[in-house]
């Protein structure tokens, strides 16, 4: 009987561990990470598995089972729409699409060319459980869509329902899924943070009296206490997730935009915007139930600020795009996330995205190459370098599966870098 069992363990053991899909704006650990790692590719760069047409803004995407899901800006019903499009992760084919609602948004620029128009679209990732896909469209409307079928489950009209207030270039935030419950800003007085149950819509909690800003909530684990960290207009909020009490706050001051998500180290937290704001950090304490956010350091100015991109995390250093409107030249810095130091800066990457994979960097750059280094916090080390993609890349390539999948404003691509 020993036997009987012990042989199939020992093969179970030597089976790589699966990491998990990428399936939602920040990954499966909430951070910009996953523990996948990326074959070294060819000369000529990666493997294309499929290339096809995505036209129109910057939403990243969500991977579920055989499934990727992203939004696009397409004409439907005669107007232009933002359209959530489901392909076969597999060979790029579309499965079925979805249409979100009006693509109108406040300035940007049609055309995708010159410095910053990059061109109007949707800014916001979907998000999946493999059962369902959720969106948050940028007219501030929720969706739930079963991945199979394409047809609607529920919706939610944050301004219609819950006394909604847009902002300037429309909503850009991702829902954040944990735990059955579905978290966005954008509601009213008394509930502009809102937890909705994944299942079918249901108000689980909202609070609160903040205005929403571009940016996605992230989800932590801080002194033993599971936390959702909102970048609202006043601040940091963090509260408990299933009942929408505040835990902490850190007021950080709001110019024009905050799109960069916050970042967790332990018992410090890290945000950043454009604009001159700048970037600070905070040590959070609990004593008994009083929880308190002290500041680590406050930087005003560009000089590390995030103006859409969010930095990851490899010790005690950030890595990313640290820049303002610095279109095709601008940096990646490693910084010190206890005191804002920065260690090292890379110039030509502009304002593109970075995701931590495995052990490595991957950055895309907004001219569309990929970029693997080293997060290394001496001295910036260029592992590899391909040109995937035509179009402006503002929006985040993700690992899954051992796929990278990536967009620009034109076109969307599947590459192979499982090393099999």
């Amino acid at each position: 009987m020993t036997s009987r069992i012990l042989i199939p363990l020992l093969l179970l053991s030597t089976l790589p561990l699966c990491a998990a899909e990428w399936s939602q704006y920040r990954g499966p650990s909430f951070d910009g990470s996953t523990p996948e790692k990326i074959a070294p590719w060819p000369a000529g760069g990666p493997k294309v598995l499929w290339k096809v047409p995505s036209p129109g803004g910057f939403s990243s995407f969500a991977v579920g089972g055989t499934r990727c899901f992203t939004i696009e800006g397409r004409e439907a019903a005669g107007a232009p729409q933002e359209v959530l499009v489901t392909r076969d992760a597999a060979t790029g084919k579309e499965l079925w699409s979805a249409a979100l609602g009006s693509a109108k948004y406040d300035g940007g620029g049609n055309d995708g060319t010159g410095d910053n128009k990059g061109g109007d679209g949707p800014r916001s990732t979907p998000t999946t459980d493999g059962k369902h896909v959720f969106t948050l469209s940028g007219q501030l409307v929720i969706q739930a869509f079963d991945t199979a079928t394409g047809q609607e489950a529920w919706k939610k009209n944050l301004m219609a329902e819950f006394g909604g207030q847009n902002i300037r270039w429309q909503n850009a935030a991702s829902p954040l899924l944990e735990g059955g419950l579905l978290y966005v800003a954008g509601g009213g007085p008394g509930a502009s943070l809102l937890a909705f149950n994944a299942a079918d819509g249901a108000v689980v909690w909202k609070a609160f009296d903040e205005k929403m800003t571009h940016a996605t909530p992230i989800v932590a684990t801080i002194l033993g206490q599971r936390q959702v960290i909102f970048f609202v207009q006043s601040g940091l909020l963090a509260v408990e997730p299933k009942t929408g009490r505040e835990l902490w706050r850190y007021a950080f001051n709001y110019s024009v935009s905050t799109a960069a998500s916050p970042v967790v180290a332990g018992d410090i937290v890290y945000c950043s915007a454009g604009y001159g704001v700048g970037a600070g950090a905070v040590r959070v304490a609990k004593d008994g139930d009083k929880w308190t956010a002290t500041e680590l350091f406050r930087q005003r100015g560009n000089k590390i600020a995030n103006h859409w991109s969010t930095p990851v995390l490899k010790g005690d250093v950030l890595y990313g795009m640290f820049q303002f409107k610095e279109y095709g030249k601008g940096t990646v810095k490693g910084v010190d996330i206890k005191d804002g130091t920065v260690k090292w800066e890379q110039a030509g990457f502009g304002p593109g995205q970075v995701i931590l994979a495995g052990d490595k960097v991957l950055a895309i750059t907004d001219a569309g190459e990929l970029v693997i280094f080293e997060p290394k916090p001496d001295a910036y080390k260029e592992v590899a370098r391909a040109k995937v993609l035509d179009g402006k890349c503002w929006g985040t390539a993700i690992l899954s599966g051992g796929r990278i999948f990536a967009r620009s404003t034109k076109e969307a691509v599947c590459l192979d870098v499982s090393g099999k």
